[in-house]
């Protein structure tokens, strides 16, 4: 008898247990993957305009890494993050319809983020044009695009093939060093310091473990320019660190960065390796402090789309202004106009508007994502994290498309450089006008209200 009672005892206890700890639902596969995109050869350094050489040497590599998430329905997702200064459209459109063609994976379900190092390879053409790079590194561009191409499949199709049972989390933390760049002077706004201007020190952070809780991967975001360092080696610079120190204190896991609206940010202070390696670190230990505290589970559907939005160009030159701008003391206004002038012979007219790519992801009724293409000032971020509540949104410039700055309509009526005057450094028909801003949000609703998602009592 007394064994009798203590198997129902224990059949008793073990019905409890289950009732009260059921086996956890994994709802998500999930698959990471890095490849190395170091330039075997030296080549024509992106991000200055000043540069007068090649690359000499390498800090450490430069990565492409690719999270893929599917969820129960099998829809799947594939964020792809880059350490290079920006991706020209083409390669995205290239990437895409391979990956469309041999992988089954539609436009909507890749998402390409780019680092914006300052110190890795120029694969723009139009900036080729604009500071008249070396023939011969020209074509070391030319080559370097292709294999990039190659690479970036190869890296989305990895990633699929490792996808296992995995669940997401999402948290998030702060970083201090980034600063608003935006100065008002007797002449105008300039690039300097500015510790009253908008920032935005959040630290999105989504978690990837496997079905016994062991960590996998982790993406995590900020917003401000990747510029702590100017020099002629190739780097992934604060990114770069922050992304290394991640991965050597929890071995075995993919970091993967993806940098949010940092237009008008700034790391401060920089210009030094050591103040490079020293942002890695405090961007590395707000990942922990995330990766430490509560964190909100994220659950399917996986819903995602994509769509452009027509932004108009202000002040289009006519032919004789341009005509009239190839012979400027400035050499940059001179090859800008003589880009357009080629423009204008081959096409009848200069484009009035540009087609933006505007992206959005939803996790079901726990997590955002909002992708806008270019370098987007901060002020887009802080609007929509107040205007679209519900759930955490994270949002990312950088994405898909890096063609120049997007202003704000308060960044465009201040004008400076985000605000209109990088445009000079660009083969951009003309500055972009305050009205786009109301133009990228009201894309970003009708996007994001085409996913939404019923409550569930």
């Amino acid at each position: 008898m007394h064994i009798r009672h203590a198997l129902l005892s224990l059949l008793t206890v073990a019905i409890l247990l289950v009732v009260s700890h059921p086996l956890r639902a994994v709802d998500w596969k999930a698959g990471v993957a890095t490849t190395v995109i170091t330039p075997q050869q030296s080549m024509w350094m992106a991000g200055y305009a000043a540069r007068d050489k090649p690359s000499e040497g390498k800090i450490h590599d430069l990565k492409a890494k690719a999270l893929a998430l599917q969820d129960a329905s099998d829809t799947r997702l594939v964020i792809v993050t880059v350490d290079l200064i920006g991706i020209p459209r083409d390669l995205r459109s290239a990437v895409e319809a391979q990956a469309r063609q041999q992988l089954d994976l539609p436009p909507e379900s890749l998402l390409i983020n780019t680092s914006h190092t300052h110190c890795g390879p120029e694969l723009r053409i139009e900036k080729e044009t604009m500071y008249a790079v070396p023939e011969e590194y020209i074509r070391r561009s030319d080559e370097y695009f292709n294999q990039l191409q190659t690479k970036l499949f190869d890296v989305v199709k990895a990633a699929l093939n490792a996808m296992q049972p995995a669940e997401l989390t999402f948290s998030q933390s702060s970083a201090p060093f980034a600063i608003n760049r935006r100065s008002k002077t007797k002449h105008g706004f300039q690039i300097a310091p500015n510790a009253s201007g908008p920032t935005d020190h959040d630290v999105p952070v989504l978690r990837v473990t496997d079905a016994d809780g062991k960590l996998r991967a982790v993406l995590f975001g900020y917003a401000c320019h990747n510029t702590t360092l100017s020099f002629y080696q190739f780097c992934g610079d604060y990114a770069g660190f922050a992304q290394a120190d991640v991965e050597h204190a929890h071995p075995g896991v993919t970091a993967l960065f993806m940098i949010g609206c940092g237009g008008d940010q700034n790391p401060d202070p920089r210009r030094s390796l050591e103040l490079a390696q020293q942002h890695g670190k405090s961007l590395a230990a707000a990942v922990d402090k995330a990766l430490a505290a509560p964190q909100r589970p994220v659950h399917g559907p996986l819903r995602a789309a994509i769509g452009e939005v027509a932004l108009p160009f202000a002040n289009i030159p006519t032919r004789e202004e341009l005509q009239k701008q190839t012979q400027s003391d400035n050499r940059y206004a001179s090859r800008r106009a003589e880009a357009l002038l080629k423009q204008l012979d081959a096409h009848g007219k200069l484009p009035d508007t540009y087609p933006y790519l505007v992206q959005v992801v939803q996790f079901g009724n726990d997590l955002t994502m909002v992708a806008l293409a270019g370098e987007v000032v901060v002020d887009y971020s802080l609007r929509l994290k107040k205007e679209l509540q519900g759930n955490p949104l994270w949002v990312a410039g950088y994405t898909n498309d890096v063609f120049g700055y997007v202003p704000s309509a308060r960044v465009a009526n201040e004008g400076g450089y985000e605000g209109g005057g990088a445009v000079l450094y660009t083969t951009l028909t003309g500055p972009f006008p305050p009205a786009i801003e109301e133009k990228i949000v009201s894309r970003v609703r009708q996007l994001a209200d085409s996913l939404r998602q019923p409550k569930h009592n």
